[in-house]
């Protein structure tokens, strides 16, 4: 049974999400807040297991009512909103803060032409509901994800220049991903790719966002694409990003990308595992921030072939998993603070 809290202040919303909650068995709603003040307090008392948070509320909103959740009394936090795309920039102000995704808030009363009361809520919910298996697979409710240790033989990493940055993030990614771009030189040597967990429909304001950040060019990842110095590529959602024979990038479905199976799409691991086969040098690769254990695989998986690998420490991760799953099997040849990443890469990018 998945504990399952609601933090609204508008009561059609509160109602839509409270029927929709109840259409599945194994979702409980132990507490619904109007405000975010509300729903900190009623956290700390109750802690569930999920809380479906409104964006825009009075007093403590959505973002800073995540931020004293996440210090206070952590557990995972899904941005439930009607406003997605009217304010992106504090929906990343969330994500950095803890909010593991965000999804449109689901509107009752939208019925097609001869479809019925029960199928219009069924289809209105089905994104809402998806999403929440997504984070009760991450949480460990759903199908338990077994981490296999990959092999314990590493090659020395080397101190040449790399050509390539891989860099993985979930859970307080983007503000991590800003942090680190934002140091990167104009003159950087190195092409750069991310894989971060986000909605499709985020991951374009994304790329519009980190661009605000950084003084290098960010664009979204297309099929196609080769990796350029001094450039960044962001995966878009839906589909695996992956590297060809060519080192060309291109998408897969999930079904394409079996027998990898991963709560996200984009998965980390799939990628650097295609990274592993079909870049020609080692290079380094970074995972960030986040729930769960995509990433983690992958990152041993290239550490074994002489790549610089870094998993975020825990004083810095707003979450601290998918690292510690990293750390735990040995993937990371180096952990270090938030701070400390960017000028590790930038060493290591550049010809003496």
């Amino acid at each position: 049974m998945i504990r399952v809290a609601i933090a609204n202040d508008t009561l059609i919303a509160l109602e839509a999400l409270r029927r929709m909650i109840a259409t599945e068995p194994a979702y409980q709603l132990i507490w619904t807040a109007q405000n975010g003040a509300q729903a900190v307090a009623q956290a700390a008392r109750d802690r569930p297991d999920l809380i479906l948070m409104d964006l825009l509320m009075p007093g403590i909103d959505g973002v800073e009512a995540t931020r004293q959740i996440m210090a206070r009394s952590p557990c995972a936090i899904l941005i439930v909103t009607g406003s997605i795309h009217g304010n992106t920039s504090q929906v990343f102000e969330a994500m950095g803060c803890g909010a593991l995704d965000v999804v449109q808030t689901p509107v009752l009363g939208s019925a097609k032409l001869g479809q019925s009361p029960t199928a219009a809520m069924a289809a209105a919910a089905q994104p809402l509901l998806a999403k929440m298996t997504t984070v009760a697979k991450l949480i460990g409710k759903f199908e338990p994800n077994q981490l296999k240790t990959p092999e314990k033989t590493f090659k020395p990493a080397p101190h040449r220049p790399t050509e390539l940055i891989v860099i993985g993030a979930s859970t307080g990614g983007p503000k991590a991903l800003a942090e680190i771009l934002a140091q990167m030189p104009e003159s950087l040597s190195a092409a750069i790719i991310v894989i971060q967990h986000i909605d499709v429909q985020f991951a374009a304001g994304l790329a519009d966002w980190l661009k605000g950040q950084s003084v290098l060019p960010v664009a979204l990842a297309m099929a196609g694409d080769r990796p350029q110095p001094g450039k960044v590529l962001i995966a878009q959602a839906h589909s695996h990003l992956v590297m060809r024979c060519d080192r060309k990038l291109t998408y897969l479905s999930p079904a394409e990308a079996a027998p990898f199976k991963s709560p996200y799409c984009p998965s980390i691991d799939v990628f650097f595992k295609s990274v592993a086969q079909y870049w020609p040098s080692p290079g380094q690769a970074v995972l960030l921030t986040g729930m769960g254990r995509d990433g983690a695989v992958g990152l041993g998986t290239l550490r074994a072939l002489g790549w610089q690998t870094i998993a975020e420490s825990e004083q810095s991760c707003v979450v601290y998993g998918m690292p510690r799953a990293a750390a735990k099997i040995g993937a990371a040849g180096s952990i270090l603070a938030l701070s400390e990443i960017a000028p590790k890469l930038i060493r290591y990018s550049y010809s003496p």
